[in-house]
C-alpha cells in the first residue's frame, strides 16, 4: 500500500475544491480568449459557509445532524454542478474561438478545464449516489490525483487509506536467514486489486528477466489454486502461501516461514528508508515512477554492499 500525496477527503471537501479550481481555471482562460460575458462564477465564499456548517453540524452527534449534513452536502454538490455547467459553456466559447495567433495555447486550456469539469462530475456524482444511499463504486478521493482511490486493509489505527496498491517481489540467492536480494519492477493496478490479479505481471517481469526460482513464499492474502496456476510456468518446486499451502517438511516450512516474515521487514524497510510509505508524485504513471527510483535505490544500495 502506497499513500497518495493528499489529505484525508470528504465529498463536501473536494465539492469546495472543484469550485475553487473551475473559478481559478477558468479565469485563465476567459482572460486567455479574452471572454468577458461567459465565465465560471467563484463560489468559494458560499462553499465555504456550507463547510463551516457541516463542521457545527457533525459535532452534535445526533441523528438529526446526520440528516443535515446530508442535506449541505447535497447542497454543495448542486453548486459544484452550477460551476461545471459554466466550465462547459465558456469551453464552447473558448474552442469556437480559438483560430489564428495564440490558438494552441487556448485549445490547452480549454482542455485542461473540460479534464477538470469531468473529475468534478464525477465528484457531483458521488454526492448523489451518497445522499440516495446508493453504493459507490469507482470512488475519486482527490481532484488533484484522480486515480487514487480508497483501500481498506484492516488495520487498527488506519482502517482505509488512499492511493495506491503495489505488489513487490524480491528475489534472493537463498532463503536462509540474512538473505538480501534485489527488487524486481512492481506490478501496478488502479483501485484494490487482489494479490492474484496483480501476480501475472510478476510472474511475467520474471519471465522477462529469465529468472526461475526454486522456491516461492507469499503471505496468506494469495489463493492457492490461482496462485500455483499463474507459478506454473516458472517451474518452482515449492510455494508456500502462508496458512494455505506449506511443505511437509518441517525444517523447509520453518525456514520459509522466517522467509516471508522478513519480507515484511524489508517492506517496512523500503517505505522508512526510500520514500516508499507516500508517493509525492501524481497520478497512477507518477506513483509507478515513484516506485521505480525507491526500488531501484534499494537495488543499488543492496549490489554496494554486496560488491566491498
Amino acid at each position: 500500500m502506497i499513500e497518495a500525496d493528499i489529505k484525508h477527503p470528504t465529498d463536501a471537501g473536494l465539492a469546495g475544491h472543484g469550485v475553487r479550481a473551475l473559478a481559478r481555471e477558468g479565469r485563465k482562460l476567459a482572460k486567455l480568449v479574452g471572454e468577458k460575458r461567459s465565465r465560471v462564477r467563484d463560489r468559494s465564499r458560499l462553499m465555504g459557509r456550507k463547510l463551516r456548517g457541516i463542521a457545527r453540524t457533525i459535532r452534535r452527534r445526533s441523528g438529526e445532524a446526520k440528516v443535515e449534513v446530508l442535506n449541505l452536502t447535497r447542497e454543495t454538490g448542486e453548486l459544484l454542478e452550477r460551476s461545471i455547467k459554466e466550465a462547459r459553456r465558456l469551453v464552447d466559447v473558448a474552442t469556437s474561438k480559438a483560430r489564428g495567433r495564440g490558438a494552441r495555447a487556448k485549445l490547452t486550456a480549454a482542455s485542461k478545464l473540460q479534464e477538470l469539469a469531468d473529475r468534478c462530475e464525477k465528484v457531483a456524482r458521488q454526492i448523489h449516489q451518497r445522499v440516495a444511499k446508493e453504493k459507490i463504486g469507482d470512488r475519486i478521493v482527490s481532484l488533484a490525483d484522480p486515480d487514487a482511490r480508497p483501500i481498506r486493509k484492516g488495520k487498527i489505527g488506519k482502517p482505509t487509506e488512499f492511493g495506491y496498491v503495489s505488489q513487490l517481489a524480491e528475489v534472493t540467492e537463498h532463503t536462509k536467514p540474512g538473505a538480501r536480494g534485489l527488487i524486481l519492477p512492481a506490478s501496478h493496478q488502479i483501485g484494490n486489486p487482489s494479490e492474484n490479479t496483480l501476480l501475472p505481471g510478476t510472474v511475467a517481469e520474471l519471465t522477462r528477466l529469465g529468472i526461475k526460482p526454486r522456491e516461492v513464499a507469499v503471505d496468506g492474502g494469495f489463493q492457492p489454486t490461482p496462485t500455483n496456476q499463474a507459478l506454473a510456468r516458472l517451474g518452482a518446486k515449492t510455494v508456500f502461501i502462508a496458512g494455505h499451502q506449506e511443505p511437509t517438511s518441517r525444517r523447509i516450512k520453518r525456514r520459509l516461514a522466517r522467509y516471508r516474515t522478513g519480507a515484511e521487514g524489508r517492506v517496512s524497510h523500503l517505505k522508512r528508508r526510500y520514500g516508499l510509505d507516500r508517493s509525492r508524485l501524481k497520478d497512477h504513471e507518477g506513483e509507478q515512477i515513484w516506485t521505480g527510483w525507491a526500488s531501484l535505490a534499494y537495488n543499488a544500495d543492496t549490489l554496494s554492499v554486496r560488491t566491498r
